[in-house]
């Protein structure tokens, strides 16, 4: 075994125990510590909670390596499709470990969290990310996927302040709500067009041909999948933040016509 794949199986099961140590101990620890509303929530609340937690935590270590990466890693910028980084292998193994414990959650806590739509997310990522570890290519394609990652944490906030109940038009709550629309379009679907249009650009060409019909086939499907998922989560992110904007209207407009009743 290299020394390559010693430190990927290292780091992906170093990520896994991480991650499954931040979700039944670190969390409820945590969380305690951070807010008052913890410790009323129900047993199924919790564990949610605590899977959230851990979702945050993984999206921000790998969201932020994965923008240093994209900025400044000089091998996967010359060569998007060859190109050997040792931190994006490094970002990729994280995420594996990330996606083995929370499969592993998911399954386990199933009645609780159990989401067809994460099953298939996790298996395709996995997929797509065993070939960028075992045969060092499309690394450059992987850690532009995992920018999507960046989204993670608003989603769970939003989340969160369900959790507290938090007013839905409460500033926090509001803002978080715009913030995750906006940034979920830009990491997740503003990417779609310039991304298949990189991979329309590459075709045919001599590193494409090189890396064979199972890595091309499974390149653009894996991503299809993605992506067909990142389009209906959308969907229905803007139909809550325009369904938001439209109720604090009614609100505002209530208030209006009652003040103009009091004058």
């Amino acid at each position: 075994m290299d020394l390559d794949t010693t430190l990927v199986i290292s780091t992906v099961c170093t990520s896994f125990l991480t991650f499954q140590f931040l979700f039944h101990f670190v969390s409820y620890w945590f969380s305690t510590k951070v807010s008052s509303g913890f410790n009323s929530l129900s047993l199924e609340k919790k564990i949610e909670w605590n899977s959230r937690v851990v979702s945050t935590c993984h999206s921000l270590v790998i969201g932020i390596l994965g923008l240093y990466i994209f900025f400044f890693d000089e091998a996967t910028k010359a060569d998007p499709l060859w190109g050997d980084s040792s931190l994006v292998k490094l970002n990729i193994a994280i995420s594996s470990g990330y996606l083995i414990s929370d499969l592993l959650i998911l399954i386990f806590y199933w009645k609780v969290i159990g989401d067809k739509l994460f099953i298939i997310h996790h298996c395709t990522a996995l997929y797509a990310y065993c070939f960028v570890l075992k045969l060092q290519v499309l690394e450059c394609i992987a850690n532009f996927r995992v920018l999507a990652e960046l989204s993670s944490p608003f989603v769970n906030q939003r989340w969160f302040f369900e959790a507290l109940k938090y007013p839905k038009f409460s500033k926090a709550n509001v803002i978080n709500g715009i913030l995750m629309t906006v940034v979920f379009f830009i990491v997740r679907i503003a990417v779609i067009p310039p991304f298949y249009s990189f991979l329309y650009s590459v075709y045919g060409t001599e590193p494409y041909i090189r890396m064979g019909a199972v890595i091309q086939y499974s390149w653009l499907s894996t991503c299809v999948v993605l992506d067909v998922m990142n389009v209906m989560w959308m969907i229905k992110i803007y139909k809550g933040c325009v369904k938001v904007i439209s109720l604090i209207r009614q609100e505002k407009a209530n208030n209006s016509l009652q003040n103009g009743k009091l004058d």
